[in-house]
Formats: structure tokens, C-alpha cells, sequence
């Protein structure tokens, strides 16, 4: 439970050292906006109201989730996060009006597809996923993918220099060599 309130570059490092590989942090901008996208679909129902103004349980969650990244120590990245997961989340609710065949269908479709994704990113990275170790990587992994994106575009350098100078570098693994610990 400590780990939850720890510093957001703290967090990032933790996460970084589950995701070196290339390829694994590559199926992460696939596997978890799919994984968030089916959580929203799947707390869809109820919903209080109809429409796109419609509170739902998904509507909660990012509100909770939202303050967690908020108060992370990175306001920026924070907001960041919070933006992409509201975007997905307005994409899921309408899911929750259909039928609930076609519901559940798109819900755990979606869910299931999104971890499969992740798990054949750790067969590159030669290890397990980070939240086998501490749950909270659950959320950080929204966060870790954003960041990997805003560093791509040339933003956080300095935090991308001490997840880096923490976890060390990605790199492409030899999948013929024992993987790292």
C-alpha cells in the first residue's frame, strides 16, 4: 500500500525496470490503452442518466484514478494521462447501451485481447509483468505508456534521463539468452 503515494519518477523507475525491451514497451501502447478502453466499456453499466453525460462507475474510477496521477508530482504528465484515459473511456461508454451480449463482447473481448498483447511483450523482455510484484503498477502502466509517448516528442527529458540513469537503457533482448532479472 506504501508504494501507491511514492513520487510519480519513483513509480516510473519501478515500472521501467519490467519494461527494457523495445518490443515489450512497443505492445504496451497497444496492450494498455485496449486494457483501459475494456474497463471502460465493462463499468459502462449502470449509468446514471443516458447519453454521454451519463455517470457511470467508469466515470468514478477516472475521477479517483485522475487525482492519484494529479498528486504524483508531475502535473503535466499527470493531465497528460488523465486526458488519454478520458478520451478512451468516452469511446468505451457507448458500448454500455447495447445489448449485453454485444456489451460483455466488446468489454472482454477487448480486455482479453489487451492482455494477451502485454503478455507476448514480456516474452521479449524476458520477465513477468510489473503488477505481479505490486498491484499499483496497474495504474502506472497508463502513465508509463503517456510518458514513453511525451518522451518520444521530446518532452521530460530530465525524467527520462533518471528513469534511465535508474533502470538503465531499453534495449533489444536476445531471446536465445537468459533473460535479466
Amino acid at each position: 500500500m506504501a508504494s501507491l503515494f511514492r513520487h510519480g519518477t519513483d513509480l516510473l523507475v519501478q515500472y521501467a525496470r519490467y519494461h527494457r525491451d523495445r518490443r515489450n514497451i512497443a505492445t504496451h501502447f497497444v496492450g494498455i490503452p485496449l486494457i483501459v478502453f475494456a474497463v471502460g466499456v465493462l463499468l459502462a453499466r449502470p449509468a446514471l442518466g443516458v447519453g454521454p453525460l451519463a455517470l457511470t462507475p467508469a466515470w468514478v474510477l477516472w475521477g479517483l484514478a485522475t487525482l492519484w496521477y494529479l498528486s504524483r508530482g508531475h502535473l503535466f504528465l499527470g493531465f497528460a494521462v488523465s486526458a488519454v484515459n478520458a478520451l478512451l473511456i468516452a469511446l468505451a461508454q457507448p458500448l454500455g447501451e447495447n445489448t449485453t451480449a454485444a456489451w460483455l463482447a466488446w468489454g472482454v473481448g477487448c480486455f482479453v485481447v489487451g492482455w494477451i498483447v502485454q503478455f507476448v511483450g514480456h516474452y521479449y523482455e524476458g520477465r513477468k509483468p510489473a503488477f505481479a510484484d505490486d498491484l499499483v503498477g496497474l495504474l502506472v502502466g497508463p502513465m508509463f505508456v503517456v510518458a514513453e509517448a511525451l518522451f518520444s516528442l521530446g518532452w521530460g527529458r530530465r525524467l527520462l534521463d533518471e528513469i534511465e540513469r535508474r533502470a538503465g537503457p531499453t534495449y533489444l533482448r536476445d531471446l536465445h539468452a537468459p533473460a535479466m532479472r
